[in-house]
This record gives C-alpha cells, structure tokens and sequence, in this order.
C-alpha cells in the first residue's frame, strides 16, 4: 500500500475532509492534496505530523525483491 492510499483511507474511516485533516494536522491544505496525489518528494515532518493522528509514523521498510 503506497503511503497516498493509506492516508486516503484512514481519512475516509475518520470521517476527515481534506480540510479536516489539515485543520487537525496542523498541514497544509495544498500539502494534504499533494500527499494524497502521490507527490514524490514531500518534507518528512509534515508527513509524519499527518500519520500520528493515525497513530503511525514514517520509517524504514525492507525492499521487497521479486523471484527470478
């Protein structure tokens, strides 16, 4: 799951507008539309200052590689 896709649904299971969630992430309504667009660059603060209300958080994940 990309991370545009889990915040879309976690907002949906909120009931959160994209304003909502920028009112209570204290984000960026712009910020919260490129995140959900997929955006690739993105400040990592903000991100995560969106995900907390989801109770997550940014970090690193191991690199699924495909079998030969």
């Amino acid at each position: 799951m990309t991370l545009s896709t889990f915040v879309k649904n976690m907002r949906g299971k909120f009931g959160l507008t994209q304003v909502d969630l920028a009112a209570k992430s204290g984000v960026g309504l712009r910020f919260v539309r490129e995140l959900e667009q997929g955006k690739q660059t993105l400040r990592m603060d903000k991100v995560n200052q969106i995900l907390m209300l989801f109770g997550h958080e940014v970090g690193p994940v191991p690199i699924r590689k495909e079998e030969p």
